[in-house]
């Protein structure tokens, strides 16, 4: 086994391959997870960057595929090969951790001012919520001061709920001062969140460009549970007894599909930039490291055990979070009177979002019908398995947005649960598994 041997020839096989059996297929079939955090883009599409250097191993004359155990992927070895070959490596799930735990503590340590006695002001709340719901939407990152101002002080006016002023020059000089805001195009020193005039009469005469700084921006907008989570950081640190469904339907943060993630971009310049011209997309050119690390001779060596023992781990521990944050928003629209959910009229998205992710991040891609007889080969535009999230015991009976009483499911074996002739036996069997399943991953037990 050589890996450093492999060419663009045997890759570009690879991913034909992948393209005739749809990614799921391709995945089954050699024996390989979907990828944890280093992802080919290629072509406007993602792959599984492991599986793929695996497959391109058998097409090299006289070798044969590699099986997952056979050889570690990850930066030092699979990325790294990828990128020395000029293929485009994108990095998604737990290697935006650190970035999201950035971004959270940071959020967490911002200064509101508290004097009003009704609690936290709003302004910088608000801003932020406007900001993820463009990143979200794929919009531009940096807009001119005007259209800033004109959107923001609109919906402080709108949605301000503890006497904040249509006045966006507080929370963005504050936002910036806090490092989660980029500001151009101005003259000086960005003065400090406090007084007044001084404050208006800066950004009325800078006219600043600004935006959610860069990466903060594109993780918001790719990965689905680092905005999940910001979004109920914030509720829960400053919007805590206050009706908050209106400012989020309009900035578009309010339903189920706010923690799905947004594909990266193919390539160089794709996506939702900044408006500019001055910044690459996400995996371009200009963020790869500037010296490529090289392939090891034996990768072999390194422990491919060790390696799925740590996805593992760090499926279980994503899993775990995302439903503590659905039952932290059960909780809370409890306590604040909210009936049982019985249909989806007054339902929490929020809390179904954090629960639909949780679940399939415990199906890992797969229909979790263990009599599924073959769920499609096919995948989304997102790179995704064609799988639909259903709850098992029926909202009207009682059952609640909670992944122990949902499950993943192919679209021919949802069609079972839902129509079939034995649909009673089959939801029998599923709830019992996504209990287990739930018990066994919430524990740290993947398998």
């Amino acid at each position: 086994m050589a890996l450093r041997d492999i060419t663009r020839l045997e890759v570009d096989e690879a991913v034909a391959e992948c393209d005739r059996l749809g990614r799921a297929q391709f995945l089954r079939d050699y024996g390989f997870r979907r990828a944890q955090r280093y992802l080919l883009s290629y072509g406007g599409r993602l792959y599984d960057s492991k599986a793929i250097v695996g497959v391109a191993h058998g097409y090299l004359p006289g070798r044969e595929r590699l099986t997952a155990k056979e050889f570690v992927g990850g930066d030092a070895t699979v990325a790294a090969l990828l990128r020395r070959l000029d293929y485009t490596v994108v990095s998604g799930g737990p290697a935006d951790s650190d970035g999201a735990e950035e971004l959270l503590a940071r959020i967490a340590g911002l200064t509101v001012n508290r004097a009003s006695g009704r609690g936290p002001a709003l302004y910088q709340p608000i801003t932020l919520l406007w900001a993820i719901g463009r990143a979200r939407h794929g919009a531009r990152r940096l807009l001119p001061w005007d259209e800033t101002q004109e959107a923001v002080g609109g919906l402080l006016a709108r949605h301000g709920q503890r006497n904040e002023r249509p006045r966006p020059d507080y929370p963005i000089a504050a936002l910036h001062r806090a490092g989660l805001w980029e500001l151009r195009d101005h003259e000086g020193a960005v003065p400090s969140a406090h007084g007044d005039a001084e404050l208006r009469r800066w950004f009325a005469a800078n006219q600043p460009t600004g935006g959610l700084a860069d990466p903060y921006h594109d993780l918001l907008r790719r990965s689905g549970e680092t905005r999940l989570a910001v979004l109920c950081t914030l509720l829960e640190t400053y919007f805590d007894g206050l009706d908050h469904r209106e400012l989020l339907t309009e900035v578009g943060l309010y339903d189920e599909g706010v923690a799905d993630d947004a594909p990266p971009p193919a390539g160089p310049g794709d996506g939702a930039g900044d408006g500019t011209g001055g910044e690459a997309g996400t995996g371009g050119a200009a963020d790869q490291p500037a010296a490529t690390p090289p392939v090891p001779a034996d990768p072999a060596a390194l422990s491919a055990a060790a390696e799925e023992a740590a996805a593992m781990r760090a499926r279980a521990a994503e899993y775990d979070r995302l439903c503590r944050m659905a039952e932290r928003r059960e909780r809370e629209r409890r306590q604040a009177g909210e009936a049982p959910r019985r249909d989806a009229t007054g339902s929490d998205p929020i809390r179904l979002a954090a629960a639909r992710k949780a679940v399939l991040k415990r199906s890992d891609g797969a229909c979790e019908n263990p009599t599924c007889t073959g769920q499609p080969a096919d995948v989304t535009t997102a790179g995704a398995a064609i799988l639909e999230v259903d709850h098992v015991v029926e909202l009207g009976l009682g059952g609640r947005d909670h992944p122990s009483q949902m499950i993943a499911l192919c679209p021919n074996c949802h069609a079972i649960k839902t129509r079939g002739r034995t649909r009673d036996a089959l939801r029998s069997v599923l709830l019992e598994l996504a209990r287990e399943r739930h018990v066994r991953l919430r524990s740290g037990n993947a398998n």
